[in-house]
């Protein structure tokens, strides 16, 4: 999915899509690159297609229609600018929306008379992000500013009508719209051969007070260009990722598809994680911006999400473009292959936003400063009624405490309300919204079912109406524990090399063999296993799937001393364990397929969070804010990476809800997010273990916020890239699902 969501901005997307298709072809690019290699002004030129991109309405999608524009707002401009950025479209286009965006911010009389220009192609555009220009006002400061000197480079400023520049005064930094006759604008050779830059002059040039933008700042200017220069690295990345994956799974080396590899794989699979996260920030950014000008109460909020997708979105352009060059090899470091051009785009973007350390520093500084964002919803008002009932029912809930409490919730279909009832409540994604929002404001905690978590899907699934009645209503509830069976010492991730063996007996079956890794056996009442009850059948085949009382005579539990020194993971041995009939899930011989609907829905657990470590964010800056120093250039920079990833796994998360409570499928945000949200919370710990310097070296305190707390969640972090799914299947399941890569070779193939 692009960074559009709605069905509005898809039919957008895929309108502008096809229009570039017909109306940029590769030979159309091609020509202005080679006209560029000679002549540095050829890149300059007004492409042929500009008049198409007017009528279709492309260059004021941003803009009020009382200025000549379509009414719509900043996303819909990303989603635009994204779209043609996929096309590494040539010409002026993004420095014109970026000027309007500017204009239209600045207030006053400035966007009537000069919108309507932009809005219909007849005016270009281009903005300047740099310095070099001084202003004097003569008289008594209310005549026009006398504007001297020279600002480069300009994206677009050779070939633009309009340029909007800043200028130092003596009233600090102003902003000024001035035509091309004012300026002189000479080509200068451009990284970016479809794009071209300028050195702007002006030599004395008269700037009356009415094209003096008096509502734009440098900062608000900044935000814009982050926004839209952010799309436009998000469809760079968006091409570098699909077209090095084609290319994956048709070229051959060593007798097979180079995709199918892991290491070309895996690559592939984390330009697309970096591609989702791009598109998340931008559009959370956009969603947050206003074009009104004025310094509101909202701004610090949009100007902490414009500095993420600044952090985030120009490196994963780049970052994805230089991983294409390699996949793509030696063809791909030819001039006559595409990759080069949008990796030249992507370094132009980074550098006329500027170093991500310097966007990084203010994402920290804003949040120290507690600037945050929150991610919510905006729910239909026909949510009401549904809200208001909820409501009345949870108040009676929220009445009774402890067990009675859980029961309740259990019984009402609360604690997993997408479920059927009577396990659940049948309940729609806007529904189950609906329902976490008013048992948090009811102060309400449903029962937290660790494994069971995982298992009640798959007793609702296969399970018998007897095993539904005996185990559903005390695990809902929390008050059956229970722990999982599936891993052994030489089948870990790889479950269908499993040898625990299940053997016919009279009544049932008898288990015999070695699990390992198993969380909280040692208090788990039950367990589910999986067992080879069928060894002459290969791989999948052959396994099946018991209900097993960790009370049962030869279950012996053994505790194993984790790297934190506690003992949460558990070896648990089998000796001929009798299972009775009726506690098999599912068929014989066919527990693979309930397997899988267990591990799919651990996957969905142990991506929902910062992990059992409880390290945040909010804790991470709360740290921050206890050092007792201001924290270093190398704290901030670190420090606002782990935020930026941090927003994105917020903002990743809320696309996934808006997508289903819209009735689509999760998509691929939600894979990304599963893989980010392990590696992000050792990012949280390893960066206060680092704001915490020589005090982690002794770490006496292990309340929450204390040195011993973090170098703990250090320690403990590093399980969560291996449980619930290594880090490499996650990968694997990326490439293979999502970008349709090969699958591994079998063994011996």
């Amino acid at each position: 999915m692009a960074i559009g969501l709605s069905e509005e901005h898809q039919a957008l997307r895929e309108s502008v899509l096809g229009w570039a298709e017909r109306n940029i072809p590769a030979e159309v690019v091609r020509a202005v690159v080679t006209r560029a290699k000679g002549d540095p002004s050829a890149s300059a030129v007004r492409p042929g297609f500009w008049d198409g991109l007017a009528s279709q309405g492309l260059l004021g999608l941003h803009l009020p229609e009382e200025h000549g524009g379509s009414g719509y707002g900043l996303l819909e401009a990303a989603v635009a600018v994204e779209a043609l950025a996929e096309r590494v479209a040539p010409g002026p286009y993004l420095p014109t929306v970026l000027a309007g965006a500017a204009v239209l911010a600045s207030g006053g009389k400035a966007p009537a008379e000069l919108l309507p220009g932009m809005a219909g192609g007849a005016l270009a555009g281009a903005v300047a992000l740099g310095r070099g220009l001084t202003g004097v006002r003569d008289g008594d400061g209310d005549g026009p500013l006398t504007v001297t000197g020279t600002i480069e480079p300009v994206l677009g400023g050779a070939d633009a009508d309009l340029l909007v520049l800043p200028v130092t005064t003596d009233r600090g930094e102003e902003w000024i719209a001035v035509g091309r006759e004012s300026a002189t604008a000479t080509p200068i050779p451009a990284l970016d051969l479809t794009r071209g830059v300028a050195r702007v002059t002006l030599d004395g040039a008269a700037v009356p007070a009415e094209r003096v933008l008096g509502g734009l700042r440098r900062g608000l200017v900044r935000d814009l260009a982050a926004i839209l220069f952010g799309a436009e690295a998000a469809g760079l990345a968006a091409w570098c990722v699909s077209s090095a994956a084609a290319y994956a799974r048709v070229r051959e080396q060593f007798g097979r598809p180079i995709g199918q590899f892991q290491g070309i794989k895996h690559k592939i699979a984390r330009m697309r994680v970096e591609l989702e996260k791009a598109r998340a920030t931008v559009w959370d950014a956009a969603r947050a911006a206003t074009l009104g000008g004025s310094d509101g109460s909202g701004r610090e909020e949009a100007a902490f999400s414009a500095a993420v997708a600044a952090v985030t979105a120009p490196d994963a352009a780049s970052q994805c473009a230089k991983d294409a060059i390699q996949t793509f090899g030696g063809i791909g470091y030819t001039f006559e292959h595409d990759v080069h051009l949008y990796y030249r785009r992507a370094l132009t973007i980074r550098a006329l936003l500027g170093p991500s350390a310097d966007w990084a520093s203010a994402v920290a500084g804003r949040a120290l400063a507690g600037v945050t964002r929150k991610m919510e919803i905006d729910l239909p008002a026909e949510a009401q009624p549904a809200r208001e009932r909820l409501r009345a029912e949870i108040a009676e809930i929220a009445g009774l405490g402890g067990v009675e409490q859980r029961r309740a919730l259990a019984a009402s279909g609360f604690v997993m309300p997408h479920l059927p009832r009577p396990w659940g409540r049948d309940a729609t994604a806007l529904e189950q919204v609906l329902i976490h929002q008013e048992l948090r404001a009811a102060g309400v905690r449903p029962p937290q079912l660790i494994i069971g978590a995982w298992v009640v899907p798959s007793l609702v699934a296969y399970g018998t109406p007897e095993q539904r009645e005996r185990f559903l209503p005390p695990t809902l509830s929390g008050e059956m524990i229970w722990c999982q069976l599936f891993s052994e010492p030489g089948a870990g991730s790889d479950l269908a090399s499993l040898s625990t063996r299940a053997e016919r007996a009279p009544g049932g079956w008898r288990l015999t063999g070695q699990k390992v890794w198993t969380s909280i056996a040692h208090v788990a009442q039950w367990a589910i296993c999986i067992a080879r009850s069928s060894p002459d059948k290969p791989k999948h085949k052959g396994i099946t799937y018991f209900l097993v009382d960790m009370k049962a005579p030869g279950v012996t539990v053994r505790p194993l001393t984790e790297m934190t020194g506690e003992n949460m993971f558990n070896e648990v041995f089998l000796d001929d364990v009798f299972v009775p009939e009726e506690h098999v899930v599912g068929e014989v011989d066919d527990g693979w397929r309930v397997a899988r609907n267990t591990l799919s829905n651990e996957r969905v657990s142990l991506s929902g969070g910062a992990g059992r470590t409880g390290s945040t964010v909010p804790d991470l800056l709360a740290l921050a804010g206890r050092l007792g120093r201001d924290p270093s250039p190398a704290d901030l920079l670190e420090l606002g990476a782990v935020v930026s990833e941090g927003h994105a796994l917020e903002a990743l998360a809320l696309r996934v809800t808006l997508k289903q409570i819209a009735g689509g499928e999760p998509g691929g945000e939600a894979s990304v997010r599963k893989l980010l949200s392990t590696t992000h919370a050792q990012r949280v710990a390893e960066c206060a273990v680092s704001l915490l310097g020589p005090a982690a070296v002794t770490a006496p305190d292990t309340r929450l916020g204390g040195p011993g707390y973090w170098t703990r969640a250090a320690l403990g972090t590093r399980a969560m890239t291996i449980y619930g799914g290594t880090t490499e299947v996650q990968l694997n399941i990326i490439a293979e699902r999502m970008l349709g890569l090969p699958r591994d070779p079998e063994p011996g193939a």
